[in-house]
């Protein structure tokens, strides 16, 4: 772990310190009740932070069909060009957490595994499908179902969350970039020759009770075919004569839209204060509102 240990303040009892990463966010905070106890939660903290960090899925470069309905484009076009991270760490608790639980689910669907009147499984569980092919490997949008139920026809996701993340689901649903995903599995689905007729997300409160809300809607491949022709916009624009021109600077990058649903707090690339958006982005809520200039045809 980068970055130097800055002690906390305070009277006697454990020592916590806060650690960050030296262009980012905080990345863990530790304490021990004597130097020794300090030393160890320190080598912890670094084992955790630089194996989430080294993960399939961090490491990760395209696209995956969690990813492609994200409401902010800038985010997307950020991530399309693989651009310098504003921040090389971030807190991986969450993700740790939300990882152990779809492998928890995984061996509890697995466990009750029964075989269709044909002979097939019921449960397609953690498959890998391919949403849209592509000659381009990074260009291939594709990724793994949390689970296909062949007899119900369903295509479900898990999400494991915050109490009050769950109710602002449960009041107004899972939002453009959950419910793109929702479909864009289900479109996988069919590519790989099933016939889905319904998806389904599955909300679960992550606290000190079991709370489960399920939002679900009948299967629209024009939703996932949506989400697609949006995405390739975006690399149209990304990719086109000007761009390279511009050597994407400040004023290409402030060209695009950003969103009022953006989830700036979870953005790799989300740096407060920037005024330079080749470092990174301030956030939706720190820039004035832009001036129209021809990008607003991607917001699909």
């Amino acid at each position: 772990m980068t970055g130097r240990a800055r002690p906390d303040s305070g009277g006697p009892g454990p020592r916590t310190t806060q650690h960050t990463d030296q262009e980012g966010p905080t990345v863990a905070k530790t304490s021990g009740s004597d130097d020794v106890g300090e030393m160890l939660a320190e080598r912890i903290a670094a084992l955790i932070v630089d194996t989430a960090n080294n993960a399939p899925r961090s490491l990760q470069k395209r696209l995956g069909p969690s990813e492609v309905g994200d409401p902010c484009e800038r985010r997307l076009s950020y991530k399309e060009l693989d651009w310098p991270r504003a921040a090389a760490n971030s807190d991986p608790a969450a993700s740790i957490i939300g990882t152990g639980f779809h492998t928890w689910m995984e061996e509890a669907f697995t466990r009750r595994q029964t075989l269709l009147p044909d002979g097939r499984p019921r449960y397609k569980i953690e498959e890998r499908v391919i949403v849209q092919p592509s000659p381009i490997e990074a260009a291939t949008v594709a990724g793994s179902t949390d689970l296909y139920d062949r007899l119900t026809r369903t295509v479900w996701d898990w999400k494991l969350v915050g109490h009050t993340t769950l109710d602002n689901y449960r009041r107004k649903g899972p939002g453009p970039q959950y419910r793109t995903q929702a479909h864009l599995y289900g479109l996988g689905q069919e590519n790989a020759g099933e016939t889905p007729e319904r998806v389904a997300i599955c909300f679960v409160g992550r606290y000190h009770e079991l709370r489960v809300h399920v939002w679900t809607e009948p299967y629209d491949r024009q939703v996932a075919l949506d989400g697609l022709a949006r995405l390739a916009r975006i690399r149209a624009h990304l990719t086109a004569p000007e761009a390279a021109a511009s050597g994407y600077d400040h004023t290409w990058w402030s060209q695009i839209p950003t969103s009022e649903l953006a989830k700036c707090r979870f953005c790799e690339w989300f740096k407060p204060g920037s005024t330079d958006l080749t470092v990174g982005c301030p956030g939706v809520q720190q820039q004035a509102a832009p001036a129209r200039h021809g990008f607003e045809s991607l917001i699909a």
